[in-house]
């Protein structure tokens, strides 16, 4: 299997190789979906919290005497019942965590990137570099590669700051590097713009051949 690498000015360069066990196997939606959910629960933070009677400053002394006034009993200033007291079963920090194993991960990624093989919403670049943080130039390389009006995972495989730079500010495209990006990062996208290096990592990383 080939794919077809473009330069920066939109011109075919040549072509690459691609593994057909990662970017050709037939898409295992119910794995991609858990592993999608699965990483979108761990981004959940937990640190939603509230303070119960126990927690809120202040309510040590009791506030009136028990019997004689001629209204309700109270032990604390704190108490739920009243203004300013602790709430009752109120939310509680919470760590969200799901795991999932390795090779499932890994069959959720490549079945996004055989389901966007098979859909030609990938596009190789020969490199990401930007010789200065310019966001202009980057859009310009877009819109020569066509690609100014889509929604854009782009993957790198060396870290570029000017070009993470340039791009940061366009609400339509994601960076991340090969290495880092998640289903999620993969599948939210209308393009996947892969710098050719990364490409080949893929195939390094992913490919059948290499594993053990």
């Amino acid at each position: 299997m080939k794919l077809d690498f473009y330069s920066q000015q939109g011109s075919k360069v040549s072509s690459i190789e691609i593994d057909k066990t990662v970017f050709g196997i037939e898409p295992n939606e119910s794995v991609v979906q858990q592993a999608v959910n699965t990483e979108l629960t761990n981004l959940r933070q937990g640190t939603r919290s509230s303070k119960n009677r126990s927690k809120v400053r202040g309510g040590g002394k009791k506030p009136f005497k028990q019997k004689g006034r001629g209204g309700a009993r109270a032990g604390t200033i704190r108490s739920p019942l009243w203004r300013g007291g602790g709430t009752v079963f109120g939310p509680q920090p919470y760590k969200y965590c799901q795991k999932m194993p390795k090779k499932m991960k890994e069959l959720a990624k490549k079945s996004v990137l055989s389901n966007h093989y098979k859909n030609e919403s990938i596009l190789v670049i020969e490199s990401l570099e930007i010789s200065s943080p310019n966001t202009k130039k980057f859009l310009k390389i877009l819109t020569d590669l066509n690609l100014n009006d889509k929604k854009i995972t782009a993957l790198y495989n060396t870290l570029n700051d000017n070009f993470i730079l340039s791009s940061r500010n366009l609400k339509n495209v994601y960076s991340v590097n090969v290495m880092m990006a998640s289903t999620y990062d993969i599948i939210d996208c209308d393009v996947l713009l892969i710098e050719k290096e990364a490409v080949e990592r893929l195939n390094f990383l992913f490919s059948s051949k290499n594993e053990k």
